[in-house]
Formats: structure tokens, C-alpha cells, sequence
């Protein structure tokens, strides 16, 4: 298997100490497939939240659970992209107290492996920053809805909150260990989740980058 080693402070770390956080509802096999991506560059802490799928489709979460690198957690019922995300935070805070942080990708494929790399050695790099990971919205596979929806929201988020983001949406985010805690306590249990996060970063004084 690829690892990759990053410089965190003085001490060199691998990627597999990085936790990555996959919220999940009703996958298919892009999921299986986007772990075994991860699985192949070095990522050895992957934590998975089933947020209430239906029992057509288990199976992927059945062939994940099997591997060791794996944690999944489990909602009886679904509570939201946002819930899932903080049982997540809240697992890491109390069983990695030695991750330099996480990353939150999708399970849908739409993160390439090598853009998590870019991000983890950008959270790695930086330390105190969060990292967003941007998507190229020029690509012509990018719906229009798309393009045009995160046009709007960048433009509001500029002019209204004074926060220049270039992708509002995204799902692939580094977030280094000490401000998980504080992201536990944003409000939002759905989608509204990652927007509030945003907004709470700017509020707290959290600083951001992005990479594209």
C-alpha cells in the first residue's frame, strides 16, 4: 500500500494517523470504493456514519465494517448529514487523542483521493488553519444548477457575512484536532450544518484556506 508522509511541526506523520469522517445514507457501492481509495494511499482510521439507511442498503456498510481500518457508527434513525458529522467529532474526541484532526469527505465518489491528499498535507502544513477543499466549477460536467447555486451563495457569503469562499458546498474539509470540540457546538443537524460552520468559523476566529 502507497503512505504518504507529511511534516507535522517537528514530527513526521503519516496519513494514516489522519482520521477521516464519512457520513453515509443509503450508499451504494461508490462507497465501498471510495474507501478502498483511501485504503490504497495510507489512510488507516476511517470512521463511517451509517445516519439511518434502510435495510436495502446495508450491504455496503457490511463489506466496511469487516475492515479493521474502519469505525462505523450507527443511527437507528436518520438525523441529518450535520448530526452525523458531530457523532463523528464526538467518537474522535474521545478515541484520537493523538489525531493531528479529520477530514470530512462524501461517500458518493465525487472526492478524488489524490484532492484528501492535497487537503491533509494543507491541514498538516498549516496547523491552525481549516482546509477547504474546492471544486473546479468551470468543468462543463458541472451542472448549471450547480454552478449557478454556488455562484449565488458565494455572493451572499461575501457581500452579506464579509467571507470570501470560492466553494460554500463543499463537503471535503480538514479540520486540525483542536477545534473539533468547538464545531461540535455549531448549530444545524442537516445540510444547514456545513454552511453554520462557515459562519462559526468567521464568528470564532477560526481561520481558513483553500485549496483547489
Amino acid at each position: 500500500q502507497q503512505k504518504e508522509e507529511f511534516l507535522y511541526g517537528s514530527t513526521p506523520i503519516k496519513n494514516t494517523d489522519i482520521t477521516v469522517v464519512l457520513p453515509s445514507l443509503n450508499p451504494d457501492e461508490k462507497l465501498v470504493n471510495t474507501v478502498n481509495s483511501l485504503l490504497e494511499k495510507g489512510f488507516h482510521d476511517i470512521i463511517v456514519v451509517n445516519d439511518g439507511s434502510d435495510k436495502a442498503h446495508l450491504s455496503p456498510f457490511e463489506t466496511i465494517s469487516a475492515c479493521e481500518a474502519c469505525t462505523l457508527l450507527v443511527h437507528e434513525q436518520n438525523y441529518g448529514k450535520g448530526h452525523a458529522l458531530k457523532t463523528a467529532m464526538h467518537y474522535f474526541l474521545s478515541n484520537r487523542p493523538n489525531s493531528p484532526g479529520i477530514i470530512t469527505i462524501d461517500g458518493d465518489g465525487q472526492h478524488h483521493v489524490d484532492d484528501i491528499l492535497a487537503c491533509a498535507r494543507a491541514m498538516l502544513d498549516r496547523k491552525n488553519e481549516v482546509i477547504l477543499g474546492v471544486r473546479d466549477f468551470s468543468e462543463p460536467d458541472v451542472p448549471f444548477k450547480s454552478r449557478f447555486g454556488n455562484n449565488l451563495t458565494k455572493s451572499v457569503f461575501r457581500l452579506f457575512c464579509g467571507i470570501r469562499i470560492s466553494d460554500t458546498q463543499t463537503g471535503l474539509r480538514a479540520i486540525p484536532a483542536q477545534y473539533i470540540k468547538a464545531m461540535t457546538e455549531f448549530a444545524g443537524e442537516r445540510f444547514e450544518y456545513e454552511t453554520n460552520m462557515l459562519l462559526e468559523m468567521k464568528a470564532n476566529n477560526i481561520p481558513f484556506s483553500e485549496v483547489r
